[in-house]
């Protein structure tokens, strides 16, 4: 026979376990939607440049002056197609996809931007957030620390490209 004692605090028990574990999963639901943003947070931008990519490959350099928000036959104002075509074009060096590698990539509030190494030299992207605007990246030498990258900081610099640049 049981007392009245024998069963003093077992209510008590049970709820502070289900306040640790309502906590836990909570901590963990914040750690995974962070996680989450970061690990997402470029997604569009990085899907912009394996289409422009995967275009370029297909040799298709209308549809690849499209990605730039122009066309051949309303070419952009500092971005002509013959221009684009001596760069993306070709005979332009830049064709060989299979040798190319990434090794840079930034991270900003306002866009996000990449360095393709190519056999013959290297080209740094930039997609404006905003619009989704390609362009070259204006500076192409900065480097990204991984706390700056962490809070999207590009320490200040406008990235803001309203015209499209060329190299």
């Amino acid at each position: 026979m049981s007392s009245y004692l024998d069963q003093y605090g077992a209510g008590e028990e049970r709820r502070n376990k289900m306040i640790v574990r309502a906590v836990l999963a909570f901590v963990a639901l914040i750690v995974l939607g962070i996680a989450g943003y970061y690990a997402l947070r470029n997604h569009s931008e990085k899907n912009k440049l394996a289409g422009f990519r995967e275009i370029l490959e297909k040799q298709d350099y209308p549809g690849a002056y499209r990605y730039w928000g122009c066309t051949p036959e309303k070419p952009c104002r500092n971005y002509a197609y013959e221009k684009f075509l001596e760069d993306w074009g070709p005979k332009s060096g830049h064709t060989e996809f299979s040798k190319m590698q990434e090794i840079r990539k930034v991270t900003c509030k306002d866009g996000f931007g990449v360095g393709w190494k190519f056999p013959s030299d290297t080209l740094h992207l930039w997609i404006v957030r905003e619009d989704q605007s390609m362009s070259y990246d204006p500076f192409p030498s900065w480097k990204q620390t991984w706390i700056a990258a962490l809070f999207n900081d590009c320490s200040g610099m406008n990235r803001g490209l309203r015209g499209r640049t060329a190299m």
